[in-house]
């Protein structure tokens, strides 16, 4: 009896599998393709927070650069979105939250923001994008890398030197409390000390300020410079209407002050840096230490002007120039 219920129980299996065979690479393919899809969504929740303290063009750019790597990295992660305002305290207030819903990265972007980020933690892991100078900016750690948009001043006052010869008499304009800014700020003067042009400086701590900071420049200034100052950016208008209004030519570190009224620069691509950005935070998102990542300085630096601010101000850009740069208006 024993044997025949084996028996019977073989010639079942052996019916079922034939009946089976039709659909057996049907059955395959849609395995694989299961699992193709869920790559990114049956994957364990990876919490990411990102901080940004203002919206302005440049810092958008840059976020949503990151926002296309980590979306398409394979990896399931819920990004947490959060805006400062351009508020010294809704960075900590933001940096702290993050800290407490135990998030799985902090991403910053601009100084200030990874500054509040490494004050609040030094175990979750920050990878911050738009760090002009971050030795400068203390910005070292183990759990701490990023990307950096140092400017290279020599590169846009050459520019100057070529779209707007003569300059003796420069005016400087940017926040005090910014430590990006006062980086810059330090090697311009030092260009400006060695080939002869006068700095005028006039400064401000918030953005309300910044049409008076320009009134106090007309009728002293071949030109302006400005570094990537997050709160001259959050009204570049207002200093670009009274400069165009003078015929004053502002020289920018960020080509997004330039699209809102400056006159020139010699930057980097804000997208290519979110890009690179992003790829560093997947390398950490991975398991890689960021401590062992060296923070990356880009170099595809283009040049970009405005073709209306240049009509303004009367100024008639070289052919060559014209040739080669990325014009806006």
């Amino acid at each position: 009896m024993k044997k025949f219920m084996v028996l019977l129980t073989s010639l079942v299996l052996t019916f079922s599998l034939a009946a089976c065979g039709g659909d057996t690479k049907e059955a395959t393919e849609n395995t694989e393709n299961t699992s193709e899809s869920t790559t990114t969504n049956n994957g364990e929740e990876i919490n990411v927070g990102i901080m940004q303290i203002s919206e302005h063009p440049s810092l958008d750019e840059i976020r949503a650069a990151i926002e296309t790597e980590l979306k398409n990295s394979g990896l399931n992660i819920n990004i947490d979105y959060q805006n400062a305002q351009n508020d010294y305290t809704n960075l900590t207030s933001i940096a702290d939250k993050f800290v407490g819903d135990q998030k799985d990265m902090i991403i910053a972007i601009a100084t200030p923001t990874a500054q509040a980020a490494q004050a609040a933690t030094s175990d979750i892991p920050i990878v911050y994008a738009a760090v002009t100078d971050p030795i400068s900016a203390g910005l070292d750690g183990e759990n701490i890398t990023g990307t950096s948009d140092a400017i290279p001043v020599d590169k846009i006052f050459e520019l100057m030197n070529n779209l707007t010869p003569g300059v003796k008499n420069l005016g400087m304009v940017y926040n005090t409390g910014e430590a990006n800014s006062l980086a810059v700020i330090e090697d311009a003067k030092d260009y400006c000390d060695l080939n002869g042009i006068t700095v005028v400086e006039s400064t401000i701590t918030n953005s309300s300020e910044l049409a008076q900071a320009a009134q106090n420049l007309v009728g002293k200034v071949d030109a302006i410079f400005t570094p990537i100052d997050n709160t001259v950016a959050e009204a570049m208008p207002v200093l670009a209407d009274v400069a165009k209004e003078n015929k004053i030519p502002i020289y920018t570190g960020a080509d997004s002050l330039v699209k809102d009224g400056g006159f020139a620069t010699v930057g980097v691509n804000y997208t290519n840096l979110g890009t690179e950005t992003g790829k560093i935070a997947v390398e950490v998102l991975n398991g890689k230490v960021p401590s062992e990542i060296p923070y990356k300085v880009l170099d595809d630096l283009n040049v970009v002007i405005n073709e209306t601010t240049a009509e303004a101000c009367g100024i008639e850009i070289p052919e060559d120039i014209k040739s080669t740069a990325t014009l806006v208006k």
